[in-house]
């Protein structure tokens, strides 16, 4: 079982150099279906370890490589569409990361089959840790960071972020800005609780 770490106090906040402007901050997504799924679970993974400005000017050409992150197609990638990705200009070569997004469609097309629909899915958990453990098991490259962006964009229930980020061992000044703008909206997805 995976398990959440446990932190005492969250870490000091950062500040960025530069505050991200207002319309390039992520939204979380009215009605997503599959791909959009896909895609945000994607850029996450691939973020990781980058900054949020490096991803954000490749993404185009991630969309186009993936064929717009539509999962049947991802599904059904082989060696050949490795070959392929690996040789595109403009996405981030990492191979494991490649395969990880063909076995992550896989996977959303088997939980679409289970249950419907990801929110379905995300539905019959009653905490976060529970709901993190499954999916950091079904999904490759999914960790803590990545699975609660992938849920807050998505629109599914997440901790509320201050009491997320306090078991984080930094900062996320990128998501703090993302979740303080859902906020401002009325559209932040967190639960207290959860």
């Amino acid at each position: 079982m995976v398990r959440l770490p446990k932190r005492p106090t969250p870490p000091p906040i950062k500040t960025p150099k530069r505050a991200t402007p207002v319309d390039a901050i992520p939204r979380i997504i009215a009605g997503p279906v599959l791909a959009d799924h896909l895609e945000v679970m994607t850029r996450a993974i691939f973020q990781a370890g980058l900054s949020w400005a490096i991803i954000a000017a490749r993404w185009p050409a991630f969309v186009t490589a993936f064929e717009h992150f539509e999962p049947g197609r991802v599904a059904a990638y082989d060696d050949a569409d490795l070959e392929r990705l690996m040789a595109t200009d403009g996405i981030i070569h990492s191979a494991k990361k490649i395969s990880g997004t063909f076995a992550n469609a896989r996977a959303l097309l088997e939980i679409e089959r289970e249950h419907g629909a990801v929110s379905a899915y995300a539905s019959t958990f009653e905490t976060y840790a529970s709901l993190y453990a499954d999916a950091h098991r079904r999904f490759a490259f999914l960790g803590d960071l990545s699975c609660y962006y992938w849920l807050f964009r998505t629109g599914n229930a997440v901790p509320l972020f201050d009491d997320w980020i306090a078991r984080q061992p930094t900062d996320h000044p990128r998501m703090r800005e993302m979740v303080m703008l859902a906020r401002e909206t009325g559209g932040s997805p967190e639960r207290p609780g959860f």
